[in-house]
């Protein structure tokens, strides 16, 4: 297995398996996302801070982690959008994404995931205006 998937995703899958136990024990899923924010560093904190705020204040969504990373989910538990950071996956750019409970469709092809260095007010109005179409 060591071949298959690398340190990352071995970690991110053992977070599945922590998260699922939490959820099930009665946790504070806000706290579990909210302590992930705050481990990260540089960028990735602040867009993962700004985008937790977002998701605060223009919708109902709940806040949890996912992967080990942040995420927001519907009524049903379903994730509908979630943050995974740059330095985590030794990548150049996190990622804003959206999962199939979000209601993004638009014809025959979408995005479904946006890369994302940092968040102009003008990045900001439009990251609402998808998290508002996503729970609408």
């Amino acid at each position: 297995m060591s071949g298959t998937f690398s340190k990352e995703e071995r970690a991110a899958m053992r977070a599945v398996v922590a998260e699922e136990r939490a959820a099930k024990a009665g946790a504070d899923l806000e706290a579990a996302c909210v302590a992930a924010i705050s481990q990260m560093t540089g960028s990735d904190k602040e867009l993962a801070e700004t985008l937790h705020e977002l998701v605060k204040k223009h919708t109902t969504l709940c806040a949890k982690t996912w992967y080990g990373m942040p995420a927001y989910t519907n009524r049903d538990g379903k994730v509908v959008v979630f943050f995974q950071s740059a330095a985590k996956f030794k990548v150049r750019y996190a990622t804003i994404g959206f999962q199939e409970a979000a209601n993004l469709d638009e014809g025959n092809l979408w995005p479904s995931a946006y890369a994302v260095t940092k968040l102009t007010a003008n990045d900001k109005r439009q990251l609402v205006a998808l998290l508002k179409r996503a729970v609408s």
